[in-house]
């Protein structure tokens, strides 16, 4: 549901603009002071993280290791650890914030293809509303490639560039 639909009946639709106005700064007001606690706390932990640690579990393995004692190295070596000890959560959060992906490259180039598809229809469907069913179809193969599309995609035998695919 779009446009007017959304706030039909909702009273939005018997107020004057001023009003509107009033309801609109009063909610970009909300939003810029969520904004600052959320930048606020970013700033704050951030400092935390940053305070040295005495602590004798760990300051002497993070200083033998050559890193700095202080709460965030402490929390990524406890991470570390319970990933050790078998937590899939924890290897997880680390692979994840270590840069490393589940995904593989094919992954990536078929998101790709699936997006320039996706971008082409909605540019098709934009410009032309004469062929607006057949825009539509357009669209629906784009994000759902055939399975040939898909073989094309992932073929073994034939190591074509991605970009002639």
């Amino acid at each position: 549901m779009a446009g007017y639909e959304n706030i039909k009946d909702k009273g939005f639709d018997h107020r004057t603009t001023g009003e509107l106005r009033e309801i609109a700064k009063k909610g970009g007001r909300a939003s810029g002071e969520a904004r600052r606690r959320r930048a606020d706390f970013r700033r704050t932990l951030n400092k935390l993280l940053t305070l040295p640690i005495d602590s004798p579990e760990w300051t002497p393995i993070l200083e033998s290791l050559g890193l700095e004692a202080n709460l965030e190295n402490a929390v990524n070596m406890a991470m570390v650890k319970e990933a050790l000890l078998g937590n899939v959560k924890a290897y997880d959060a680390i692979a994840r914030y270590s840069g490393q992906s589940t995904k593989t490259e094919a992954d990536d180039e078929e998101q790709k293809i699936r997006t320039d598809r996706a971008r082409q229809a909605r540019n098709q469907e934009v410009g032309d509303e004469d062929n607006q069913d057949e825009n539509i179809r357009n669209f629906l193969n784009a994000v759902r490639p055939t399975e040939e599309e898909l073989t094309r995609l992932f073929r073994e035998e034939d190591e074509t560039d991605a970009e002639e695919t």
